[in-house]
């Protein structure tokens, strides 16, 4: 459960605040606005603070709770400019869309490649194939986890394919993510961007039905995970 303790606005606003600002594309001043017409004065420095400090335990909960995905990925990475400088958000998906995991890098190369795919595995289980672009430094991150696999003894390796078109569900995916953080213009912070996207990969997981409560309204599953 999230500890709320100290906050001097109820749950349920700050939850709605959150959720506003990671589902649709607002910026901090417009959400100040939205919420002020509903009787809520807060000013956007707190609306950034809650932000940062839930949205990631949020999606935590999110990964625990996500319905089963599949065992045939797709790997890609889109652009996000943090401090005026462009990171990298590794995203997979498996093969019907559903998000597997995401994670922000300062660097796209061979050690931030093998990182996201261990933690993808550890959320995820290892999966029977990965497709990826002709990118060498997300080859060598997979040929890294096969060693592992051939270390263990294991008698099955990751089926690798780099076939681009292969790809194109995961850079339609990728429409979403860049969609909502367009009005961001940037994140201040590589705290409040992993943060914030972590948000946004959770309110689009939960558009996508993966948390298996589709009674619930989307505010109120993305709430769900806060108790």
């Amino acid at each position: 459960m999230i500890s709320f303790k100290g906050s001097h606005y109820p749950n349920d606003v700050i939850l709605y605040a959150v959720f506003f600002y990671v589902r649709y594309a607002v910026s901090y001043r417009d959400l100040e606005e939205i919420l002020a017409d509903r009787g809520v004065h807060v000013d956007h420095a707190t609306l950034n603070r809650w932000v940062v400090k839930y949205a990631s335990q949020i999606a935590s909960e999110a990964q625990k709770r996500k319905t089963r995905t599949g065992r045939s990925w797709r790997m890609d990475e889109t652009y996000i400019k943090v401090k005026g400088q462009w990171m990298y958000l590794y995203r997979a998906l498996d093969k019907q869309g559903q998000t597997l995991d995401f994670m922000l890098s300062e660097t796209r190369d061979e050690a931030a490649a093998t990182r996201f795919f261990r933690q993808t595995i550890v959320n995820n289980g290892w999966p029977d194939k990965v497709v990826i672009d002709k990118s060498g430094a997300n080859k060598a991150g997979l040929d890294n986890k096969n060693i592992e696999l051939i270390l263990h003894g294991w008698y099955w390796l990751i089926e690798v394919l780099q076939v681009k078109y292969l790809n194109n569900l995961i850079e339609q995916d990728h429409r979403f993510i860049k969609k909502i953080t367009r009005p961001m213009k940037g994140f201040k912070s590589v705290e409040a961007a992993t943060a914030t996207l972590a948000g946004i990969e959770t309110a689009h997981m939960i558009r996508k039905g993966q948390l298996g409560t589709t009674k619930l309204s989307a505010f109120q599953q993305f709430a769900a995970l806060a108790g």
